[in-house]
């Protein structure tokens, strides 16, 4: 086993922990090895009491009485468990709705959206603890190391930042052999024998991600153990289903003429587009501390809920709102990637696209098939179209057929001079 370092690292920014003046700690806990790790490393390394914070964003399969009693066995003085799901759903997911919210053309952004929010309970529950420090297990090479910080940083300057990951120099066998050494209990894998889990995961209520392994080589195709929530879509069922999903104001209200409570038509829609296959994303990045990766998604709600919003939202705006929007869209996502939830801009663009969706209410059909969402149908009150208008031989009303050569002459005059020009 590799010996921790007997030293701690520099601090390069202002907001992180001082070792000498670190009394308390607000550890973010999911109860893993490396968060179970670092309890006990934080307790013995700064002399310090630690609180645990855990925070339920629609993870599946999670014990959290489990969690809990295992924090308090490995020293901790309290352990939080906070079912943030509805302010997830609410405050995260519904703006990225209403903003179209894909990074790079792929990414529905889950992770980022989850870690302003966990950040934000965080300084919430380190201040109502009394605590000066807040932990996380972020590793250096990540996106969600800047999520986390950058909003402690912003809502809490006086709270101070650690996260071991980045400076233990330990590896996944070495903190395996630290828990033995220290009496923290492992879960057994069962193929692998220790919590040598075959994946990094990270999931919530509009999607899942997947790094490690085969992933890192971008010359190996999916293995099919990857996909834990969504269906193969080889497997999945040999016939269609059309889903309809109801907006109101830009906000899915009912899935199926059912009305729902936003959580349940979140993990509804999953449920449906995972068992037909869809939703799975293999996704190169651009992330932000510099590294191009690739990630496994599976993300079916989000695969349903985006393009049932994005076709309504193009179905009741104009040319030119659809057009300059989808800068716009841009925009958000990058900066909500990037971890800049609490940036002004964000919320200038927020106002932007609550204007926009006032209108956007009606049904639209999805189709699914095999791993494939096509939006079948739409329809809105608020819709910029006319049937008639729109049918081959038809004539009148707002639109006369007679006007259309006028118009071309003009439209295409600067286009035809500068064709001529430049071919003299």
């Amino acid at each position: 086993m590799t010996d921790l370092p007997d030293g701690f690292p520099p601090r390069t920014a202002s907001y992180e922990a001082d070792p000498e003046h670190v009394g308390r700690v607000l550890l973010l806990y999911s109860g893993g090895l490396d968060t179970s790790v670092m309890l006990k490393w934080i307790q013995d390394r700064y002399d310090a009491g630690v609180v645990c914070l855990t925070v339920n964003l629609g993870q599946p399969g999670e014990d959290y009485e489990v969690i809990e009693g295992k924090a308090r066995m490995l020293g901790a003085l309290d352990c939080h468990i906070v079912d943030a799901r509805e302010e997830l759903a609410r405050e995260y997911i519904t703006p990225a709705i209403k903003a179209n919210a894909l990074y790079g053309g792929g990414y529905p952004l889950f992770t980022a959206l989850g870690r302003p929010l966990i950040a934000k309970l965080a300084v919430e529950y380190a201040r109502s603890s009394g605590c000066d420090t807040i932990a996380h297990g972020c590793t250096g090479k990540g996106n969600d190391q800047v999520r986390i910080e950058a909003t402690v940083a912003t809502l809490a300057p006086e709270l101070k930042v650690i996260a071991p990951v980045r400076s233990w120099q330990m590896g996944r066998e070495e903190e395996i052999a630290y828990a033995h050494e220290h009496g923290i209990p492992i879960k057994s894998h069962p193929t692998q024998g220790t919590e040598v889990a075959p994946y990094s995961i990270d999931d919530n209520l509009w999607g899942r991600s997947s790094e490690g392994r085969w992933i890192e080589d971008l010359d190996h195709a999916p293995e099919d153990d990857v996909f834990q929530l969504v269906t193969r879509p080889e497997l999945a069922p040999d016939a269609p289903e059309t889903v309809e999903i109801e907006f109101e104001r830009g906000v899915p209200v009912a899935l199926n003429g059912e009305r729902l409570d936003l959580v349940d038509l979140l993990e509804r829609a999953a449920e449906i587009g995972a068992r037909h296959g869809v939703g799975i994303v293999d996704h190169i990045e651009d992330r932000i501390v510099g590294l191009k990766v690739r990630d496994i998604y599976e993300a079916p709600a989000a695969a349903i809920l985006l393009p049932a919003h994005q076709e309504l939202e193009k179905l009741v705006c104009t040319i030119h709102q659809n057009q300059f929007k989808g800068q716009l869209d841009r925009q958000w996502a990058y900066l909500v990637y990037a971890g800049l939830w609490w940036e002004p801009l964000r919320e200038d663009l927020d106002a932007y696209m609550d204007s926009v969706n006032e209108q956007v209410s009606g049904t639209v059909g999805v189709k699914l098939y095999k791993g494939h969402a096509r939006v079948v149908t739409r329809s809105s009150p608020n819709a910029v179209y006319d049937q008639s208008l729109a049918s081959f031989g038809e004539s009148g009303g707002l639109f006369s057929q007679t006007a259309s050569p006028g118009f071309i002459e003009l439209f295409s005059l600067q286009s035809r001079m500068a064709w001529r020009l430049r071919n003299r």
